[in-house]
């Protein structure tokens, strides 16, 4: 619980869940501040704006935030209507953003770079609790500044930290040299990245749904521009876990998904591989030839990583953190979240006392609380904020009280077409990150693009 005080909890992160949690604490009585990387509310999910949740709006918003929206005659929209990313900016995070309560406490162009406590560093323990945090942040116009807080929720999602594409969880030897032929996770095929695809050889490595709508998106544009060429590698021995369950699948639009994509596969205008994990990659005369472990190759003109994404925990190198050794969430969520156990559907509902940590007041919450795991939905997200503002409040009931509804034929998947649910990358109702059941982002994308997802810092 904080100590009574004057000084703010700090929020990293104005996506979806940042700035859900900043409405949870001002009817907390307590006093958000809000830091976040990107220029925008929202930022990271302006990477993937073109990309449609195939959740409702019912699902996508936050119901203190949507309280205080509420104040100023905002109109919420259709509850069974599929946003885009770009209309969850423009209908809910902007204003929302935009209002006197948040705008006022909040930093855009922000860069969190470490979190610690005050004139100490994470080996001294005598009065740690009591003594603030301390967040050091990097602004737009290069100044460093130190703010100081009551306590601490890391809402930056995953989305600036996508996974590498070479195996065992290290980048492929010759990555980084390549880095000019590698597309964004969630490229604007038919839109803004139109010229980087068209014509051009593509190779889509992952195997989440986020690959699924890029390769769909990829058809598409082949099919408007003669020479447009499409290979997938994933590195399972079957594609069958993207295909889904075809007209059997208990969400209709996640089996036309995999439905369609089988049949491009099976056509011939998508080139699968399997069994293709990625040991190097190199760049000569503007091709760059990627060489499997077994020793095959392809070759690309541009490559589109949907690897999903990991936390980026460098900034809490100073805390007392207690991880699960294998996803790198909160040590007792772990377990409950393992993408090998766990479907989206199957993560039972949790808040502040899951999410603690050591270092008392200190919470990671939305996509990047769920490390490296792709099972994340931006319900749950919602769920955690107003627990954790519950229990810095002192209101330990409300905050043990976790519930959640989710629609009985489930959430984790993305819609046909461009529609996914994202990031942070990435922020759609999942947030996919790692090519299992959810994907902001990978984003479908939280997450994030996996979602997502939550952007990106990205955010939830």
């Amino acid at each position: 619980m904080v100590v009574t005080t004057t000084l703010p909890v700090a929020v990293i992160g104005a996506g979806p869940i940042g700035l859900a949690a900043a409405a949870h604490l001002l009817e907390r009585g307590l006093q958000p501040l809000i830091f976040e990387a990107g220029p925008t509310a929202g930022a990271a999910i302006e990477q993937w704006r073109h990309i449609r949740l195939f959740s409702p709006w019912q699902y996508n918003t936050d119901a203190a935030a949507v309280r205080l929206l509420a104040r100023t005659g905002w109109e919420a929209p259709e509850p069974t209507a599929l946003p885009t990313g770009g209309d969850l900016i423009d209908q809910y995070l902007t204003p929302l953003a935009a209002l006197p309560a948040i705008a006022s406490r909040l930093h855009t162009g922000a860069r969190v770079v470490a979190v610690t406590r005050q004139d100490m560093d994470k080996t001294h323990s005598r009065n740690r609790d009591t003594a603030p945090f301390v967040v050091r942040v990097e602004h737009a116009d290069g100044e460093v500044r130190d703010y100081q807080a009551a306590a601490v929720m890391d809402a930056s999602g995953t989305w600036s930290t996508r996974n590498p594409l070479g195996t065992s969880g290290l980048p492929a030897v010759g990555e980084a040299a390549v880095a000019n032929h590698v597309s964004s996770p969630l490229p604007d095929v038919l839109g803004r990245d139109r010229e980087t695809f068209a014509r051009r050889r593509a190779v889509v490595v992952g195997a989440g749904h986020s690959a699924a709508n890029t390769l769909l998106n990829l058809a598409e544009l082949a099919a408007q521009v003669p020479g447009t060429k499409i290979v997938w590698a994933i590195r399972g021995a079957s594609a069958a876990k993207v295909y889904g369950g075809g007209d059997a699948d208990g969400l209709a639009a996640r089996g036309q998904l995999g439905s369609r994509l089988r049949s491009l596969v099976e056509s011939g205008a998508v080139e699968l591989h399997t069994g293709f994990g990625i040991a190097s990659l190199a760049v000569s005369d503007g091709t760059v030839t990627l060489t499997s472990t077994d020793g095959r190759t392809l070759e690309a003109d541009v490559v589109v990583p949907a690897t999903g994404f990991r936390p980026d925990l460098g900034i809490l190198r100073e805390l007392r953190l207690e991880l699960d050794p294998g996803v790198e969430a909160p040590r007792d969520l772990g377990p409950l979240i393992d993408p090998e156990f766990h479907s989206c559907g199957t993560v039972e509902p949790h808040g502040g006392k899951m999410l603690a940590h050591p270092e008392q007041d200190f919470y990671i919450v939305g996509m990047k609380s769920y490390g490296r795991a792709p099972t994340f939905l931006l319900a749950t997200g919602y769920e955690q904020v107003r627990s954790v503002a519950a229990a810095l409040a002192g209101d330990r009931e409300a905050a043990d009280a976790v519930q959640l509804e989710l629609p009985e034929t489930g959430v984790c998947s993305s819609d046909i077409g461009t529609s996914c649910d994202v990031p942070a990358a990435t922020a759609g109702f999942v947030a996919e990150t790692s090519g299992g059941c959810c994907g902001a982002p990978e984003p479908v994308l939280v997450g994030f693009p996996t979602g997502l997802a939550h952007g990106r810092s990205g955010e939830n």
